[in-house]
């Protein structure tokens, strides 16, 4: 089973799109130590999935001149979470929602995880993502410089009950920010290149953008920027992909990989 995708890109790009969260697949030993029924698990899922983000993705990819890298997480983040911290620096620990999910996002027990289990997920598929994606963040760097990682998620339209700031504007795209790798230039062109949405916000409902542990805070060659669309801009309301709307979006972010490209040279 693959855990995770590598679509190499350009040799001297130094986008990275990174898309966590569009999987629904849980390993089979997984699945059956989860404590909750398959309907629930199914509700989960549909609220947590960032449903057809890849797709987005790769129309992006497909859009562009120089081919950006995709590092594309092939498990559901009820496995592992790659995007949070795995330690006490995490604030959704409180609700179970940390690296390792204990609840579910209405606060029912998903897993009963003691230490070894816990520790076990860690090491079996949080760190080799982690270590996957520091490589290639170095690879970026070498290769071109600089490593630009454009964080591909979505978010549904009512706020999920595990949510620490569910009073936030929930805009058609939230752009998330970190001080220390999302330079104005970068927050601008992400602007720019979803201005058909009109309606964007930063850093509300989420706030934030993934940088791996190893570069984060330390490493000036790495920007980042999160890139949250509000599901309703591409899904029925069953949950259906509409096509014409993914290609739209996957324009307005291949625009986002062209100036990300252009402006960290």
């Amino acid at each position: 089973m693959n855990t995770r995708t590598l679509i190499a890109g350009d040799a001297y790009s130094p986008v990275i799109l990174h898309v966590p969260h569009a999987s629904r697949v849980i390993p089979s030993e997984i699945c059956s130590a989860l404590a909750v029924t398959g309907d629930q698990l199914a509700a989960e899922l549909d609220e947590i999935t960032d449903a057809h983000t890849d797709v987005i993705a790769q129309h992006a990819a497909q859009s562009v001149t120089l081919q950006p890298w995709t590092l594309r997480n092939d498990l559901s983040r009820l496995v592992i979470d790659p995007e949070r911290f795995p330690d006490e620096r995490e604030e959704l620990n409180a609700v179970g929602r940390g690296a390792v999910y204990t609840r579910t996002c209405n606060g029912d027990v998903l897993r009963n995880a003691d230490n070894i289990t816990r520790d076990a997920l860690l090491d079996n598929y949080f760190h080799p993502y982690a270590a996957a994606m520091s490589d290639l963040v170095t690879d970026r760097i070498a290769a071109a410089g600089r490593a630009v990682i454009i964080d591909v998620h979505s978010y549904p339209t009512l706020p999920s009950a595990y949510e620490l700031h569910p009073d936030g504007e929930r805009p058609a795209l939230c752009i998330g920010i970190d001080p220390h790798h999302t330079p104005p230039w970068l927050v601008e062109a992400a602007y720019a290149a979803f201005s058909p949405l009109k309606d964007i916000g930063m850093d509300t409902p989420f706030s934030g953008t993934y940088v791996p542990l190893d570069h984060y805070n330390t490493d000036p060659h790495v920007y980042s920027v999160m890139i949250e669309l509000r599901r309703d801009q591409y899904l029925t309301d069953k949950g259906e992909l509409v096509d014409i709307a993914a290609e739209n979006l996957g324009a307005m972010l291949g625009r986002l990989v062209d100036a990300a490209d252009r402006g960290s040279r």
